[in-house]
This record gives C-alpha cells, sequence and structure tokens, in this order.
C-alpha cells in the first residue's frame, strides 16, 4: 500500500470522527440542558472537548509512528498503525461522548488542550534548536578528533586542498598537509558584517526616526513599503549588482586617487549587505519608536524640550529595547549571508584590513565544504560543522550581550521614570 493511501486513509478517518464527536457532544449537551439540568459550561464547549480529545490518540499515535519511522524502526506495519490510530479513536469518542455530563468542566478542559498544545509548539522550536546544536556539535568533534583545535581557532592558513586525499586513506607523504586555520574566515565574516553595520544601522536608525516622528502619515505610508521591498529582493539580484556595478564602480573611484582596488573587494560587498539589511532595522525601529506613547512627548514639550531633545532624551531611551533588537536580527542576517561575499567578495580566505582585497565568510566556506564529490567523513568536509559550530557560539555571544544591554535599558528607563 502506497504512502499516499496511508495518508488518505489517516486523514480521512480522523477530521471525520472528531466533526462526529463535536456533533455528538453538542447535541449531548443540548438535550440535557433541554431537560433542565444546569451544566457547567456551554453546550458547543462540550462538542470541542469530544472532538479535541478524539483526535488526540489518533495525532499521538500518527506522529510516534513517524519518528519511528525517521529513526529507522519498522517494528510495526504501516497499515496497521494507522488502523490502530482510528480504532483508538472510536474508542475515545465513545469513552468522551459518555463523559459528556453535568459535572464535567468541558470549559476548562478544553482550554487545558490549547494551552498544552501552545505549550507543545514552543518546546518543538526549542527541541529543533537543540537538535541542530547536538547533530553540528557530534559532526564537529569528529573533525577535531583528527585536526587541531588550537590551530583551528587561532591558525591564520586556511588551505585544505588535500584533505580529501586523507579522508580516502590515499594521502602522500611529499604532498603539502591540510591546513584548518580558521582566523581568515572569521576575520572575513566580522569584517564584512562590520561595513554593512557601519552603512545599515545610522541609514535605517535615521530613517525611521525620519518616518515615525517627522514624516505625515501620507509620506510615511508611501515611503514605508519601498524601504521593505528591499527585504524581498532575492540576495543572488543583490549579488549580481553588486559585481556589475558596485564593484567596478569602487574600482574606478579609488583609481583617481591612484589606489589599485580588486574587482572582488569586502568593500562592495559591505555595501550591498548594508543596502539589504537596512529594511530589518528601519522597519522595526519605526514600529517601535511609533509605539512610544504620545503622552510621554507632550510631557517632554511641556517641560520646554524642543523636538530633537525629546526624541534623543524621551523617545529614543524608551524604544532603546526594540532598536537593539532590530540591530541585532540585521547582524545575524548579515553574518549568515552567503550569494552576496561569494559573487562579489570572492572565495578565498584572506587576512587583510585593506577592503579593497577579496575576502570570504564563514557560510561562504560552510558550502563550499559540503558541496562536490569528496567523501563525507573527509577532514574537509567536517569542518563545515566546525565553523558552523563556531558561528553558533559566536550568535549565541551576541545574543546575550543584546539581552543583557535590554534590560539594562528596561532598569534604567523604569527607574528614570519612577
Amino acid at each position: 500500500m502506497s504512502t499516499q493511501t496511508l495518508y488518505l486513509i489517516f486523514f480521512s478517518g480522523l477530521f471525520p470522527l472528531m466533526f462526529i464527536g463535536y456533533i455528538i457532544g453538542k447535541t449531548r449537551a443540548v438535550g440535557l440542558r433541554s431537560e433542565g439540568i444546569k451544566m457547567h459550561s456551554q453546550p458547543d464547549q462540550y462538542g470541542w472537548f469530544v472532538a479535541l480529545y478524539t483526535g488526540l490518540p489518533i495525532i499521538t499515535i500518527g506522529v510516534v509512528g513517524v519518528f519511528l519511522y525517521l529513526f529507522g524502526i519498522h517494528a510495526i506495519p504501516p497499515f496497521m498503525l494507522v488502523s490502530g490510530a482510528l480504532s483508538a479513536g472510536a474508542v475515545a469518542l465513545f469513552f468522551f461522548f459518555r463523559n459528556v455530563a453535568p459535572q464535567t468542566r468541558a470549559r476548562d478542559l478544553v482550554e487545558n488542550f490549547i494551552k498544552g498544545m501552545l505549550l507543545f509548539a514552543s518546546l518543538i522550536s526549542v527541541m529543533t534548536t537543540f537538535g541542530i546544536l547536538l547533530s553540528i556539535i557530534f559532526e564537529a568533534l569528529h573533525f577535531f578528533q583528527t585536526q587541531s583545535l588550537s590551530y583551528f581557532l587561532f591558525g591564520t592558513e586556511w588551505a585544505p586542498d588535500t584533505a580529501f586525499l586523507e579522508g580516502a586513506g590515499r594521502s602522500d607523504v611529499h604532498a603539502a598537509q591540510a591546513k584548518f586555520g580558521a582566523v581568515p574566515i572569521f576575520a572575513g565574516t566580522f569584517y564584512i558584517t562590520l561595513m554593512a553595520m557601519i552603512l545599515a544601522v545610522p541609514v535605517g536608525l535615521l530613517s525611521a526616526i525620519y518616518m515615525s516622528e517627522y514624516a505625515t502619515s501620507k509620506v510615511r505610508s508611501q515611503l514605508k513599503p519601498f524601504l521593505e521591498i528591499l527585504a524581498g529582493i532575492p540576495t543572488v539580484v543583490y549579488g549580481f549588482f553588486a559585481a556589475l556595478t558596485i564593484a567596478p564602480a569602487v574600482v574606478k573611484f579609488f583609481a583617481i586617487f591612484g589606489i589599485e582596488a580588486q574587482y572582488q573587494n569586502a568593500l562592495s560587498s559591505g555595501i550591498i549587505m548594508g543596502v539589504m539589511i537596512i529594511p530589518f532595522i528601519s522597519s522595526l525601529s519605526d514600529d517601535v519608536i511609533s509605539a512610544v506613547p504620545q503622552s510621554m512627548r507632550n510631557g517632554a514639550y511641556a517641560l520646554g524640550m524642543n523636538k530633537a531633545e525629546t526624541i534623543r532624551f524621551v523617545v529614543l531611551p524608551s524604544a532603546m529595547p526594540g532598536i537593539i533588537a532590530s540591530i541585532l536580527l540585521a547582524v545575524s542576517r548579515a553574518l549568515g549571508e552567503t550569494m552576496i561575499v561569494v559573487m562579489a567578495a570572492g572565495l578565498r580566505p584572506n587576512l587583510s584590513w585593506n577592503p579593497l582585497e577579496d575576502m570570504t565568510t564563514v557560510t561562504v566556506k560552510i558550502v563550499e565544504s559540503l558541496t562536490g564529490d569528496q567523501e563525507f567523513n573527509n577532514p574537509l568536509t567536517l569542518s563545515a560543522f566546525a565553523l558552523g559550530f563556531v558561528l553558533f557560539v559566536v550568535t549565541l555571544i551576541i545574543n546575550i550581550v543584546s539581552v543583557s544591554t535590554i534590560r539594562r535599558f528596561h532598569r534604567k528607563y523604569k527607574v528614570s521614570t519612577l
């Protein structure tokens, strides 16, 4: 029996049973109320009580079966699993229908069911994060069993050209040893991200202040959609624009002053990346600045402040937690960018302070390491997980610092407004 047929049987049994449970549960509650019996909840709440708790065992058995098959456990035939789930739902339908009684707290049970589903959804996101982290850690440990952790973190040369020979057991004693010094890669990542933030933070924040404090509602309604369009442009289009327009312009501009610039350079990548993340800062900052109560502005005006002083001393401090969150989102977006760097900055790990030279980033090397026909267990492939793990740790540190900063602003603002 095909998988599509099993899905059809499963869902064609789940929804009718839940629908029947709702109808008979509500009908029984209406019948009891018509007899003058005082019910704890409304009839439709009894219907939802029977429907939801009828579908719960069906969905639970189905999810457990899916997880078993994901982990390669085929102890129960699929058709028997589907039949057992629907049978359990039919038994649950009969049981909960019998529990439609005046003393049954259907409203509370339905609310508890909804809270449980919301908690389960929250746990899915948390467990997904832990699953990603554990999968990266395990593969990174395999990499560090063959390569030096200290050299990976502090080495300045990334040359993994012969790593595929080592993974295949065909390493030549005369061949150069593969080197995995990740400092040039992370330096390029942070350097390009820094250039992008130098452009994006002032432009994004000033545009947000203008739209929320100075622009009329008509101008704001016209400007904000144009800014948000930038967030929807594919990154490969930004990469084309950087490689074909910005990079040659940078080369010609510096040639005027007698400075040589490569056509693949970090500066053009940083400029375009900064343009790309401007909407993340401007749109979110505009929303949080607009959410500051007007009464606070009026109070500042009553104390003799002008508009600029009100924005500086009242509006921005109260909106600072949201502004920091928007900047953090932009930093995370810049750290994870790949296509713009590939097309505008190049693939070569280059430890240099010169923004007119080519550089590369962590995500580019991760993609490069995981593509091709090399063995999965060779050091070059496993280095992608080591790079990903370090990037994960760096992102975690940035989040921790930002959260502590946001809390400090909350405490300061709360104390200052007492």
